[in-house]
């Protein structure tokens, strides 16, 4: 899953904010930190783009839509219904884009789960959650 989607339709820009927005809704401290760094340095977004993503937006209205399919996927657990791929469409996103936005979805969920449930140590410079930062 993981090659077949770098060399997939979304950018690396798309698929990095995906990661930082359902890294966010899982709460994991260690995919928000080293996304944030992939954003940064290999995607090249700015740290106001990275901030949005990590609230499910983006200032691309491309981007934008793919986050709000891509969260509808997380919240709903893949049970998104017709609304969501209408609005995906509506946005302009194609079928193939719309099926690799929940690949995304998922490998993000995948990695999430296991470095939460592992407890893995972050090497990279910290991010917490929003609602960590909060508390």
């Amino acid at each position: 899953m993981f090659g077949a989607l770098k060399d997939g339709v979304l950018s690396a820009g798309i698929q990095e904010r995906i990661a930082l927005a359902v890294a966010e809704f899982n709460g994991c401290s260690y995919c928000l930190s080293a996304h944030t760094m992939v954003s940064r340095n290999v995607a090249k977004l700015s740290d106001e783009e990275i901030e949005a993503a990590r609230r499910g937006t983006s200032a691309d209205p491309k981007a934008a839509a793919v986050l709000r399919l891509a969260l509808a996927v997380a919240e709903n657990r893949g049970r998104t219904g017709e609304n969501a791929f209408a609005a995906a469409r509506d946005a302009g996103l194609t079928d193939e884009e719309i099926v690799e936005t929940i690949a995304n979805t998922v490998r993000n969920v995948f990695t999430n789960y296991v470095n939460e449930s592992l407890d893995v140590d972050v090497e990279w410079p910290l991010v917490t959650p929003f609602a960590t930062t909060a508390r």
